[in-house]
């Protein structure tokens, strides 16, 4: 009913996933021994391809009840996930909110045949460290009949985001993870030759070390420092290198950028995905054309970003459209640079390393 009033889907095609969804037979196999078939009504294979896209579909109705309720959100599958921000001093006022947005989700999906899990539910707080020792702060919210602690640290796809977004607890898991491996792969290293050692650091360490880096613009220098000298464990490890080793012609060698460049990388990636339209949606409202008060010769050039003004560097300048606008701008100032240089005295060029830059 809901793809074919709500999707346009009909005819063959709104028939053939009617019967992907009914009748089916469920067994269940232990030490060899088959039970007798169990007939299903209706339901999703679990694992299928379809699974999660008829799932986003079927709780495509939750979004008019975050809109009604003025709450933020993201699915990603069965992930749902609710955020929104207010002043100190309405606070109490906004966690009312988010908990009555949260009992009329919860009352949806007992209409519609699915359980909102109190126990999987989290919630956190997101501030400065000033504020969190105001005293004014909640220490619990109403998730269904649960009363949920606000938690130090969550996960999200992946990575662990604390309340004060400092991202430390995430460089710590991502350095013992890739440690773990490195001394994996160190374990069998000598009957590998080095492309192949490329390919399973690069496969099971660099992977780790990219994963959501872009979250890491604007972290003090130590975190990347410490990510840095998992890179250059890893970079030694490839070429069999010892630790007294020079650690940038290696680098060079392998065509590898330094985590802090690989960041920026990132970041310049969202840029482009987002001024092209091939990006998400959230991302692209934060980014503006940079346009003067005065006609200027750069009044025409849409390529250039807007900085918006903030007032911190710790949630400020590490947001997506500060940091983003910062990155993307000096990047083309740099790109003309080195065209400026290549075009002026190539010997020049090639002693600042811009070809390979390039």
């Amino acid at each position: 009913h809901r793809l074919e009033h709500a999707f346009g889907i009909t005819g063959t095609a709104l028939s053939w996933i009617r019967s992907y969804l009914s009748d089916r037979d469920q067994t269940v196999v232990v030490n060899g021994l088959k039970s007798e078939p169990f007939r299903l009504l209706y339901g999703v294979p679990q694992g299928s391809v379809l699974g999660p896209i008829l799932f986003v579909l079927y709780t495509k109705p939750l979004d008019d009840i975050f809109d009604r309720h003025s709450v933020c959100h993201h699915s990603f599958a069965d992930d749902t996930q609710m955020r929104n921000s207010s002043s100190l001093d309405q606070l109490d006022t906004t966690i009312s909110a988010m908990q009555e947005c949260v009992s009329d989700v919860k009352s949806w999906m007992t209409l519609n045949r699915l359980q909102l899990n109190d126990g999987k539910t989290e919630a956190m707080l997101v501030m400065s460290k000033r504020a969190s020792t105001s005293g004014l702060i909640p220490q619990s919210m109403r998730i269904g009949d649960t009363d949920v602690d606000f938690s130090d640290l969550v996960k999200n796809l992946g990575v662990t985001l604390d309340s004060s977004l400092s991202m430390h607890q995430q460089v710590t898991n991502t350095c013992t993870a890739a440690y773990i491996e490195l001394r994996r792969i160190s374990s069998i290293c000598q009957y590998l030759t080095v492309d192949a050692t490329k390919t399973l650091i690069s496969a099971f360490v660099l992977s780790r070390l990219d994963y959501c880096n872009a979250l890491l613009s604007g972290v003090p220098q130590y975190l990347l420092d410490r990510l840095q000298r998992v890179q250059n464990a890893a970079a030694r490890l490839t070429v069999k290198a010892s630790k007294s080793d020079h650690i940038t012609p290696i680098l060079h060698s392998l065509h590898w950028l330094p985590v802090a460049a690989r960041i920026q990388y990132k970041v310049s990636s969202l840029c482009y995905s987002s001024l092209s339209d091939s990006g998400p949606e959230y991302l692209s409202r934060v980014l503006r054309i940079y346009t003067p008060s005065r006609q200027l010769r750069s009044s025409s050039d849409n390529r250039i970003l807007c900085v918006p003004s903030v007032k911190t560097k710790t949630f400020g300048q590490r947001s997506f459209s500060y940091a983003g606008s910062v990155t993307w701008n000096k990047l083309l100032y740099d790109i003309i640079i080195i065209i400026i240089i290549i075009i002026i005295n190539p010997l020049t060029a090639r002693v600042v390393g811009a070809p390979q830059m390039i």
